[in-house]
């Protein structure tokens, strides 16, 4: 197979037909305007493919996940986030050295510049940490401008990868009202970024080691996947060669809307939601399964896997462990969520439709038994998403037939007419 036909209007046009490595087939419409005149109309892209890419492949009849060929298993039984991050943004898994390299230079670069904390104080406490985060990162490129070296690019992802922790735990911090807490060198990146939120100049905070690796976890399974919402406005914004940090924070507001980012947020309000009702679970269920209801449960089910998430089976075991740590068992909205898992999983109105309990499910049980609200829970996602966002943006810019994003509409609007004079309206 190398080209498709379509016929318009009784002329047949010939496509050429692309076959990507793991066999998904894809018809260049490139030239279809500039030789017929139509364009093809896709509402919300859902089957439209906006680029060629060598980073992420998923299945998600199969429930398969790939970054750069490895399985999301492996990586998470046997990475942790900074390689991961790695082998993202450059292409393959580091060498020993080079990853101490990587590690070295993500801590060094860490800080932010002292006048940034100003910029904390004219942001109201109340002020969403999602819009802080988004407006600091925008900011750096005022501290570090772009340039035609590669050098520069390269420290750029560098210190955008160490101070978004940093950013992020510092918003955390301005919406709670206490002091900041510096990056420590002598800390792993998660366990910093846990430090960093959670410890007080009045006490102590000792990272416990299985919350640092569920953490670690979490980011490694947000690290990229595929064109998404906020992915796609990251190659958008990018490809009028706006600077990394520019396209970045726009990334980031994307992910804050709550149709994408705030998926695990709705199932903790949903949860309670069922507690403030008697934490009656049942009822819920069955308005779930009511067609007539508009009730949805939050945490099932999802757009791509359409079997099962292979994130939320890894995430599974890692709640578990978290819960265990804790010494959780009487939170009520995790009974609720526990309850509601075993349902899901031995239902057959729930096996049927494939409604499986999903990565949001499992990280928004996990943020809340570590403490974190869910006013936090998207930047968790952003910290997470950081580093898939970046080799999209370099990728994006290193594609030799990269040209600034224009996609075409279908006008249905008025048809020409006269202007009336505002005397005689």
């Amino acid at each position: 197979m190398n080209s498709a036909k379509i016929i318009l209007d009784g002329k047949e046009y010939e496509l050429p037909v692309t076959v990507g490595s793991e066999e998904e087939i894809g018809i260049d419409i490139t030239k279809l305007r500039s030789q017929s005149g139509a364009i093809t109309l896709d509402n919300g892209y859902a089957n439209t493919g906006s680029c060629i890419s060598q980073i992420t492949f998923i299945d998600g009849e199969k429930g398969i996940l790939r970054y750069r060929g490895y399985p999301i298993e492996e990586l998470a039984a046997k990475s942790r986030f900074t390689e991961v991050s790695y082998l993202l943004v450059f292409g393959q898994l580091p060498s020993k050295k080079e990853l101490e390299n990587f590690k070295h230079d993500l801590t060094h670069h860490s800080l932010i510049h002292e006048d940034m904390k100003k910029f904390f104080e004219g942001f109201p406490p109340s002020a969403h940490p999602m819009t802080v985060l988004s407006s600091m990162v925008n900011s750096l490129s005022a501290y570090y401008p772009e340039s035609e070296y590669e050098k520069d690019q390269y420290l750029n992802i560098i210190r955008l990868l160490a101070k978004l922790k940093t950013i992020a735990a510092f918003s955390y911090k301005k919406s709670i009202g206490q002091a900041y807490v510096y990056p420590h060198n002598d800390l792993s990146y998660c366990a910093d970024i846990l430090n960093m939120m959670f410890s007080v100049q009045s006490a102590l905070y000792e990272v416990s080691k299985v919350l640092e690796d569920a953490l670690d976890l979490l980011l490694i399974l947000h690290a990229d996947h595929e064109q998404n919402c906020s992915t796609s406005t990251v190659r958008m914004v990018g490809s009028s060669e706006a600077n990394l940090f520019a396209s970045i924070a726009a990334g980031i507001n994307a992910l804050s809307g709550p149709l994408h980012g705030g998926a695990n947020q709705k199932v903790i309000q949903m949860l309670q939601m069922i507690k403030n009702d008697g934490s009656n679970y049942k009822k819920y269920v069955d308005l779930a399964k009511d067609k007539d209801s508009k009730f949805k449960l939050m945490g099932f089910g999802h757009r791509v896997y359409k079997n099962f998430d292979p994130r939320a089976k890894i995430l599974k075991a890692s709640a578990d462990r978290v819960l265990n740590e804790l010494g959780i068992s009487h939170d009520p909205l995790l009974e609720i969520a526990k309850n509601l898992e075993e349902v899901a999983l031995k239902d057959e109105f729930f096996i049927e439709k494939k409604l499986y309990p999903n990565v949001d499910f499992y990280s928004g049980i996990i943020y809340h038994a570590m403490g974190i609200p869910t006013s936090m829970f998207t930047v968790m996602f952003a910290l997470g998403r950081l580093p898939g966002w970046i080799a999209q943006w370099v990728e994006m810019r290193e594609y030799s037939g990269a040209k600034i994003y224009r996609p075409r509409q279908i006008y249905v609007g008025e048809t020409e007419r006269a202007y009336v004079p505002i005397d005689k309206r």
